[in-house]
């Protein structure tokens, strides 16, 4: 379980990120049009997993309008921003900022996700949402870098994301 903090109080989430040089665990989310999508459908590529709480909070857009402009642009690499949001939400939010390097999925069916990724929030205002954490998993499905953002209302260390991607 990791503890952070949303404005300096303390909450826990549901268990600790997967490990570096570890197989990232497989998952399944919800795209925008209802269906199903698993890790193991993403085989080959690169990916940047970039978890947080809801798509309409200030720190949460903008973690995605910067990875869409960023880390979208490298080669092979699939930025995926997951939340417990509706998928219908997160379309919106894309739809009217003109995102469209990114892919949007939803942990709300089954919350798998946040099960086997450890963050889930288990108290707290937040509980039931994903914790703010960047997840970069190379192409034969290895994590290469994580990072727990501490406090929730944080940005996440975009560079360290993008490094972990062109240092392989």
């Amino acid at each position: 379980m990791a503890t952070v903090t949303l404005k300096g109080n303390a909450i826990h989430t549901s268990g600790d990120l997967p490990s570096v040089g570890n197989e990232a665990p497989n998952f399944k989310l919800v795209l925008n049009d209802l269906s199903s999508i698993s890790l193991g459908d993403f085989k080959g590529s690169n990916l940047v997993l970039n978890v947080f709480p809801s798509i309409d909070t200030d720190t949460c857009a903008a973690s995605v309008r910067k990875f869409n402009e960023q880390a979208a642009s490298l080669e092979n690499t699939k930025v995926l921003c997951i939340s417990r949001d509706l998928p219908f939400a997160q379309a919106r939010f894309c739809g009217a900022e003109g995102i469209k390097n990114v892919i949007n999925l939803s942990d709300f069916r089954d919350r798998e996700f946040g099960r086997l990724y450890g963050q889930a929030f288990i108290d707290g205002p937040l509980e039931g949402l994903l914790a703010r954490a960047i997840v970069v998993i190379d192409g034969d499905g290895n994590v290469t870098h994580t990072e727990q953002i501490s406090e929730i209302v944080d940005e996440p260390n975009y560079q360290a994301a993008l490094d972990a991607l062109t240092n392989e």
